[in-house]
């Protein structure tokens, strides 16, 4: 299996230490360095114990983007960085491995798109429960008309912020949903399609001291024949509760938690597909973060490589970008 040169733009988002060790982990890549444009995060990086300790790093951004063995880019800044970030590898012809959300501008997440569409370049965002052995049994369902007609999905995924951590999240529309809703959206859509009609309640709960800030969400999608709702918040007790309800005509899937997921709680109106009618607990593999951020980049590589297909398609990593962007009010 041929090896590909890759390097790292960024490391100040919340999964760019996991997938920089994924890369290190991959047999079939070598690590070309990592850019970050803030010296002093450059330093702690060097110093720390850290995946990145004895990584090569760049002095520009230009020293890593004009090397033309560097085939692709993992893009790991913040979300307000990431936008920019990618655009920059995109034009200098770069794969890019993008962890999301895709930023606030949406005429410059469609400039980028376009862009990469016209020139071949994969562009597959870092959302890594399409690697999870849970989500994907149930999209397999869905998909392959086990549960029958799909009329509703309903997903809680909360966390905890610390109060002095939320200045962050505040400069978003949308707070803690464009943080975490993303990854749920991109379920959604992948099921769905494009919703109709997008009803939010953004609120301000719990962070007086930051009223822009959004710490209690609620998404309601909907489609021509169902609804989804996505409920985030900002202050879960931990661990946090989190679940994925998908209900059909003939059949409900239910997990919680995601993670680590064990099981899958599938009810059927009638037996079918191996399984009996009614309730059964159908065990899934146990999956650490890690392992899933290695199964995104294993795809990415063969997708770079054209030993397949991508996962998703360009439209519909715009598309969950668009949904995100409708639902938190930016568009």
């Amino acid at each position: 299996m041929t090896t590909i040169r890759m390097a790292q733009y960024g490391t100040k988002h919340a999964h760019a230490a996991g997938k920089f060790k994924a890369m290190l982990q991959n047999p079939n890549v070598e690590i070309a360095g990592v850019f970050e444009p803030d010296a002093e995060r450059r330093h702690e990086m060097e110093m720390a114990d850290t995946p990145y300790k004895g990584a090569h790093w760049f002095e520009t951004a230009e020293e890593m983007l004009n090397d033309p063995t560097i085939i692709a880019v993992v893009s790991e800044g913040r979300p307000h960085e990431g936008l920019d970030q990618t655009e920059a590898c995109v034009n200098a012809g770069k794969h890019v491995w993008y962890d999301k959300p895709a930023g606030d501008d949406w005429p410059q997440w469609q400039r980028i798109i376009a862009k990469a569409e016209a020139q071949g370049t994969l562009i597959q965002m870092g959302y890594m429960f399409r690697y999870h052995a849970g989500f994907r049994q149930i999209g397999d369902w869905a998909k392959s008309g086990l549960l029958g007609d799909l009329f509703g999905i309903r997903i809680r995924i909360g966390t905890a912020i610390a109060p002095e951590n939320r200045t962050r999240l505040a400069r978003h529309k949308g707070g803690i949903f464009f943080e975490l809703g993303c990854h749920v959206l991109d379920q959604i859509v992948w099921l769905l399609g494009r919703p109709h009609t997008v009803t939010s309640f953004m609120r301000n709960d719990a962070s007086s001291h930051l009223p822009e800030f959004a710490d209690n969400t609620l998404g309601v999608f909907e489609f021509d024949s169902a609804m989804a709702y996505v409920d985030t918040s900002a202050m879960e007790t931990r661990p946090p509760a989190r679940r994925i309800e998908v209900y059909g005509t003939r059949g409900s899937a239910i997990m919680e938690p995601l993670e680590p997921a064990t099981e899958i709680r599938l009810c059927l109106a009638e037996a079918a597909g191996g399984f009996q009618a009614g309730e059964q607990m159908v065990p899934i593999e146990v999956q650490t973060r890690q392992q899933l951020y290695e199964l995104e980049l294993a795809a990415f590589r063969a997708a770079i490589s054209g030993q397949q297909a991508p996962d998703r398609s360009l439209a519909h990593e715009l598309l969950v970008q668009e949904t995100l962007l409708r639902v938190t009010g930016a568009v």
